[in-house]
């Protein structure tokens, strides 16, 4: 996740290095063209490019819309993570002994699923370096499932329909626990939605015709323009529309593993200190540190 901070230029440089050579070369073209032609290409009104130019903005306007939305569902789902984790932990201390067992479990699983959750959606290893988590079967169990982070959601929910089955929570207690697993099932299953769900690649191609054919149509309007002045113009205009787009192409994929990703790591972080703090373990890790400009 982006921080309050000013990426470096390098950073925003190579998000659209290659568009702006393309447009340098297509620049350069049409500049020799209309030279070499000058007498066969008749002149182009600038209202057809302003028209293209006013197109691009409307429909670059609806794509950071549309992505921002997808990358904000992700984060408030992340919070309500959050927010449950912490729940459960809370609700298994009031309903039965703290000093259960059964307790120090069940966290320990929680915290090891938010990591998982997000190591699954950025296509890594769910169970890497989370053996300290987990006690007796249950590595064997997971290695049975191929969607891991489900797999420790059924063995929490195993303990929780044990406790019923043993009485020491009665059936209000056992309904609140159940609705509190059953929303962290859906804040996976909307998390593994917007994964799965990509934004169609011909709106991203279409769109970079169309800012093409407008670079073309303006350098044709600005043929008596000296090429010092036009080709740099051309792309410094054909830059603010491609940092856009790209800015938009990044938000809609909040699980992506990129500066702009919802911050996982760190909310799985803080999640295991708060988790562990609440059960009384010293040990806490620190919070998530950034890199330059973003937080993982």
């Amino acid at each position: 996740m982006l921080l309050d901070k000013t990426p470096p230029l390098r950073y925003i440089f190579n998000k659209v290095k290659l568009e702006l050579l393309y447009v340098s070369v297509t620049a350069l073209i049409v500049y020799l063209l209309t030279r070499a032609f000058e007498h066969l290409i008749p002149e182009m009104p600038l209202t057809i490019p302003t028209f293209l130019g006013t197109a691009i903005s409307v429909i670059l306007s609806f794509k950071l819309s549309q992505s921002y939305d997808r990358w904000w569902e992700a984060r408030k789902i992340w919070g309500s993570i959050v927010n449950d984790s912490r729940n459960l932990t809370l609700q298994l201390q009031s309903f039965i002994n703290n000093d259960h067992p059964l307790i120090r479990r069940v966290v320990h699983r929680q915290i090891a699923w938010c990591y998982a959750l997000g190591q699954s959606l950025r296509g890594k290893d769910p169970l890497g370096k989370l053996d300290a988590y987990f006690e007796g079967e249950d590595r064997d169990t997971l290695n049975l499932h191929n969607n891991k982070p489900l797999a420790i959601l059924q063995l929490n929910n195993r303990d929780i329909a044990q406790l019923r089955a043993d009485g020491l929570i009665d059936s209000f207690n056992h309904v609140q626990l159940n609705n509190t697993m059953v929303n962290l099932v859906n804040y996976m299953g909307m998390s593994e939605r917007i994964k799965s769900t990509i934004f169609p690649v011909t709106y991203r191609i279409f769109l970079h015709m169309i800012i093409y054919v407008f670079i073309i149509t303006l350098s044709i309007a600005l043929r008596n323009t000296s090429g010092y002045f036009e080709i740099p113009l051309l792309l410094v205009i054909a830059c603010f529309f491609f940092l856009l787009e790209s800015t938009a192409t990044y938000l809609q994929d909040p699980f992506s593993n990129k500066p702009t990703d919802t911050a996982m790591t760190a909310i799985a972080t803080n999640i295991e200190t708060n988790l562990r703090q609440l059960i009384g373990e010293k040990d806490v890790p620190p919070p998530q540190q950034p890199k330059e400009f973003y937080i993982m």
